[in-house]
């Protein structure tokens, strides 16, 4: 029995086209395809539930800090819009830690485009029943597939926000990656005539995976999540960070065609654009650009007051104003995490690898990027 969605997707003219040979495949073997690809992505949101999803994972989430900017563009925007929010992709948590900032203030919950590695086990269970959120095939190349998630997307979004991550997966290196347009795309053939995207960044002192992560620096290949949470699991002892989330002016959709390639690019790009200039400057990231091999506490302090004048001439969203103050609250975490060290004066690098990946996260905001060894 099909759902409304499901009829909707079959009906759409690109899902028809397929079905009748438009890319080289038809009859019963196109039609199964379709119709399995369909099946995995259906997704159910209980609002009910969805609140109490934090409870299972208290454990992890108790140790982030919330906070967030400018809440006032998503508020307006829930006015009379259907809002599609873009985001930059740093943690895990931030399929736990973006959408409850907006659940903690009332604003209706968006579905989840997540990568389909976190719907094994009982997880999976919640993020397809509970949460809402939609698994994705991330760099795969089948038209089918590409064919029927475009579709189911845009026809989603004709009942529900949608939350993703154009990047289209977690930076490894720490820097902000080039943003993808294939959601972008799938989100302007919805043909919402209110349709807007909220750019929006997060940022954490400490991302809770940063050694996996930075150890890794590129992703090579796609490790089960139950591996994935054990590690997290281990980082997370001792572990506390703030998450900063940034919300940017709502972008209406309606101005870009979705059959011009141009136009989503540009589209893709101005999204990019935003997120990088929202982006969070915390205490541990200007701390990671101005550190050196070895280095004295004063002459850490007026390399990182250097680096906070270049920001703040670039008016960057800076959460954090003296080297004195980016020392103070950075250093002790970092020397917890195994990051740094203070030896007789002097601060030194323990984990080059970590240091660095803090360091990338602000690299675009920066004319000449710190070098951290």
């Amino acid at each position: 029995m099909l759902d409304d969605i499901a009829q909707a997707v079959l009906a759409r003219e690109e899902v028809v086209k397929y079905l009748r040979g438009g890319y080289g495949e038809s009859g019963d073997r196109a039609r199964e395809r379709i119709f399995s690809y369909l099946d995995e992505l259906r997704t159910t949101q209980r609002h009910g539930l969805y609140r109490a999803l934090q409870h299972p994972l208290y454990p992890i989430l108790r140790k982030i800090e919330r906070k967030h900017e400018n809440l006032h563009h998503v508020v307006a925007a829930t006015r009379g819009h259907r809002i599609v929010y873009a985001s930059n992709h740093r943690s895990h948590t931030d399929y736990l830690v973006e959408p409850l900032v907006l659940d903690d203030n009332g604003i209706r919950p968006p579905l989840i485009a997540a990568g389909i590695n976190l719907f094994g086990g009982p997880l999976g269970l919640i993020h397809r029943y509970v949460t809402g959120a939609i698994p994705i095939r991330r760099n795969i190349k089948d038209p089918a597939y590409l064919v029927t998630l475009k579709a189911y997307v845009a026809e989603m979004l004709k009942k529900h926000d949608l939350f993703f991550y154009p990047e289209g997966g977690r930076s490894y290196s720490g820097e902000l990656k080039t943003a993808k347009t294939g959601l972008i795309h799938a989100a302007l053939t919805a043909n919402c005539a209110n349709l807007v995207i909220v750019p929006t960044a997060v940022a954490y002192d400490l991302v809770l995976e940063d050694h996996v992560l930075a150890r890794q620096r590129v992703k090579k290949t796609q490790r089960p999540f139950a591996r994935e949470l054990a590690e997290m699991v281990r980082y997370a002892v001792g572990y506390r960070s703030r998450a900063f989330v940034t919300f940017g002016a709502p972008i209406p959709a309606t101005e870009y065609n979705p059959q011009s390639r141009t136009d989503v690019l540009a589209l893709t790009r101005l999204v990019r654009a935003r997120i990088a200039a929202m982006y969070k400057v915390l205490p541990t990231a200007v701390f990671a650009a101005a550190m050196r091999p070895s280095i004295t506490r004063r002459d850490l302090e007026d390399r990182i007051d250097q680096i906070l004048e270049e920001l703040a001439a670039r008016r960057a969203n800076l959460g954090v104003t003296s080297g004195r103050q980016a020392v103070e609250e950075a250093a002790e975490p970092l020397e917890t995490r195994g990051i740094v060290v203070l030896e007789r004066g002097r601060f030194r690098v323990r984990d080059r690898s970590v240091l660095r990946y803090y360091a990338r996260s602000i690299e675009h905001l920066l004319v000449t990027p710190g070098r951290t060894h």
